[in-house]
């Protein structure tokens, strides 16, 4: 089912509340023309930072001082922090998806299987060959849009990546230790979406994660609980986002866990 309320919002405010500082995370529409006007109203007010989701994530980047390291290499920004008095892009979408990623597997020197090519899989991607990953394959059904993000990891950081053009149904590697959903296949509306994947080539000792968070059961967190592996939902990723988002803006560490229950209830309620 959709969320009634907007979920970032409502985990963000929850751990505010729960840690009593005095700060307010509000939701703004802003027209792509007014991009510019925005971020200088943000500056101008002193805001201590701000997200920004589609279409603004590349387009803002123009509008700031500067770039943190997985900002830059990806080239996009969903996180903007003040830092003195510069504005900073950083992007917590992979970070996130990392951090929730290590309760069940450090990334370094993993084999890794990643679906998708779009904004997702390239935050992901990058911020997994910066935790040490040693090889990415990226299977996307445009052979362009891989071969780009390929690219840009092999030639950008440390890790070994290649792309397979996903025209058929996927057999996982035997060796890989990852599998990782990065498209919107499954994402709310079309929540009985499936990856055109061979389940039976999922292991009990691969870590299966997916980036949706809505539903946060896909039917390939289903898929891969079935056949005995770790499953992550995408909850993970979005709760840990605003766990790191919270503390470039306060400094504060939040309890992850009270934003967690939050989503759930918003969810599975």
């Amino acid at each position: 089912m959709p969320a009634a309320e907007n979920p970032t919002v409502a985990m963000v405010e929850a751990a505010y509340r729960h840690h009593k500082l005095d700060w307010r995370y509000i939701n703004c529409e802003v027209q792509p023309a007014l991009l510019g006007s925005a971020v200088r109203g943000a500056k101008a007010m002193g805001w201590a930072g701000f997200n920004c989701s589609i279409p603004h994530k590349v387009a803002v980047i123009d509008h700031l001082d500067g770039l943190g390291e997985s900002a830059g290499i990806m080239e996009a920004v969903n996180t903007v922090v003040r830092r003195g008095d510069k504005y900073i892009g950083e992007n917590t979408d992979g970070k996130g998806f990392v951090q929730a990623l290590r309760e069940a597997i450090d990334p370094n020197g993993k084999s890794v299987v990643l679906f998708g090519a779009g904004g997702a899989a390239r935050a992901v991607s990058v911020e997994l060959a910066l935790a040490g990953a040693r090889h990415i394959l990226v299977v996307n059904r445009s052979n362009e849009r891989g071969r780009v993000l390929a690219d840009l990891l092999n030639e950008r950081t440390p890790v070994s990546a290649v792309q397979v053009v996903w025209d058929s149904t996927f057999s996982v590697p035997k060796d890989a230790d990852m599998v990782i959903n990065a498209t919107s296949i499954g994402l709310y509306p079309d929540i009985d979406g499936r990856l055109d994947l061979d389940v039976a080539s999922l292991s009990p000792d691969m870590v299966v994660a997916d980036a949706i968070p809505n539903p946060p059961r896909t039917r390939l967190i289903r898929d891969a609980e079935a056949r005995g592996c770790r499953a992550l939902d995408g909850l993970g990723m979005l709760v840990n986002q605003g766990v790191i988002g919270i503390k470039y803006w306060t400094g504060v560490d939040v309890d992850a866990s009270v934003m967690r229950r939050t989503l759930e209830d918003i969810f599975f309620s």
